[in-house]
């Protein structure tokens, strides 16, 4: 178990924001006060501190205090603008996680956490490979988890970034909420350019509803604790339905002039099985007849790939919406589960020469 970082010390900047205050100078006042402030002052951020002071009694000073710190991320607005599963082919996005070096650390996490990977799978019906997969695509295995303040990049996305605003000021709130149930420090939170936090990079909202204190110290630290983080990748996909034993997608060969009608650009299975078939797909026998699929073309290397997606693939993108990023899931804990497989016969086979 490692050691927990500062941000577990201390709430916000001080006290506790455990009431509202109300005799408090106006949010015009302290934006005099603090010219330097990006969003202090605005019509907007002063409706969503009202929100937060009426609806879960925080104390206005203190939001306002935290929020005139809060610094627009212009950086944070150009990569929401143009993310990779937006503006690459397949053939490029799958270069960028499946590669030996990543497969090889892949196989290094699982062995690093052999036992409660087995565990958690026991124990919530997820496979250690696709656990492992997530942490490998998301963090490079919690060694790239981002270095954008959290606060920075959410209060930008929320207030400067129209599109998705609703969204992002929603996990601002969680975020204020977060901080204040974990005793987290706002100031020391960082993540990813969406405020995506930890090893497992989740989102407030996320953490809030699917984090899992897993070594029982009271404290779900996906940001230092490994055992946390796999429990609470785990526990996402259970909750989100994940099927134990279950496939995720298979490669399906194409023929005749009907085939390309059947794909779609969603995300969950929407036709049966046998339609997909009629218009000229051939699937594994693996995939029950009964299914659900959904139908999928993708730019590969070596020309056009088509896939069929099931349930299981379906769980993935509730993680990341977009079918490159559960097929680059899936390829890679297959990848590593195959890597990790012969790891462990080898291990196995230098332990018997020694023996004899």
């Amino acid at each position: 178990m490692k050691n927990f970082p500062g941000v577990f010390r201390r709430m916000f900047r001080g006290g506790l924001l455990m009431a509202a205050v109300v005799a408090t100078p106006v949010t015009w006042a302290l934006a005099q006060e603090n010219p330097d402030s990006d969003y202090l002052g605005r019509q907007d951020v002063d409706a969503f501190i009202d929100e937060l002071v009426t609806e879960h009694r925080f104390s206005r000073t203190e939001l306002e205090d935290i929020l005139s710190g809060a610094e627009r991320s212009e950086r944070a607005l150009e990569l929401i603008s143009r993310p990779a599963e937006g503006t690459l082919e397949w053939k490029d996005y799958r270069k960028i996680f499946i590669t030996p070096e990543r497969i090889a650390k892949g196989v290094s996490f699982w062995e690093e956490n052999a036992e409660t990977l087995a565990r958690v799978e026991q124990e919530l019906g997820v496979p250690a490979n696709i656990i492992v997969a997530i942490i490998g695509v998301e963090t490079y295995y919690g060694r790239q988890t981002g270095g954008f303040k959290v606060l920075d990049a959410l209060t930008t996305l929320g207030f400067d970034f129209p599109r998705r605003g609703e969204f992002f000021r929603k996990e601002l709130k969680n975020f204020l909420l977060l901080a204040r149930e974990q005793n987290l420090d706002v100031d020391e939170l960082t993540g990813s350019y969406a405020g995506a936090m930890g090893i497992p990079q989740f989102m407030p909202s996320s953490y809030r509803a699917y984090a899992v204190d897993y070594t029982g110290d009271q404290q779900a630290n996906i940001w230092l604790s490994d055992e946390d983080a796999i429990a609470s990748v785990a526990n996402y996909l259970q909750k989100h339905g994940w099927k134990y034993g279950s496939g995720v997608a298979v490669q399906a060969k194409v023929s005749g002039v009907k085939h390309e009608q059947i794909v779609s650009s969603g995300l969950k299975p929407d036709k049966k099985l046998s339609l997909v078939q009629k218009a000229g797909w051939a699937v594994p026998k693996m995939v029950p007849k009964s299914s659900k699929v959904l139908a999928m073309k993708h730019e590969g290397s070596a020309g056009a790939e088509y896939w069929v997606g099931l349930h299981n693939f379906y769980v993935i993108t509730r993680y990341n919406r977009s079918q490159m990023y559960a097929l680059a899931v899936y390829q890679l804990s297959r990848e590593v589960k195959d890597s990790y497989k012969q790891s462990l016969a080898l291990q196995k086979q230098v332990a018997k020469g020694k023996q004899g």
